[in-house]
């Protein structure tokens, strides 16, 4: 009998031990907090410019002509981006206009409060949108 219980005593810390050991390896690898992989636009660029350099074999003349063709290219993004700005702003301000033009004149304090209220809902998702990032 004395055995038996050494057996059933030594099964049970087998078991145990074997749990932990899983618990403890799940926790580290489920657990563990996200890195941020987040770089600057700085260090994505410096890090492009030596990998082209290393994959083409790029001397320091043409790294120089890839670095003013990235300048371009980031100017060009910038008006694109700031005339998609404007023009949408341009197609909200036309519907705006449009929503106005047919309230009563008792609606339009409505509307305004409206709109404001909606406009710091929104300042309110981007500020969390931008504490994400």
């Amino acid at each position: 009998m004395p055995k038996s219980r050494f057996s059933a005593a030594l099964y049970l810390f087998v078991v145990f031990l074997s749990g932990a050991l899983v618990g403890g390896l799940s926790y580290r690898l489920y657990a563990v907090s996200p890195v941020s992989a987040k770089l600057s636009p700085e260090d994505m660029r410096h890090r492009y410019i030596e990998a082209i350099r290393e994959k083409v074999k790029l001397d320091n003349e043409q790294v120089q002509q890839v670095n003013q063709i990235l300048d371009d290219t980031r100017v060009h993004y910038n008006d694109v981006r700031n005339k998609m700005r404007a023009e949408g702003q341009a197609i909200n301000n036309r519907q705006v206009e449009q929503i106005r033009a047919i309230l009563h004149d008792d609606q339009k304090p409505l509307y305004d409060a409206f709109r404001t209220e909606r406009e710091r809902l929104r300042a309110q998702m981007r500020e969390k949108q931008q504490h994400k990032q």
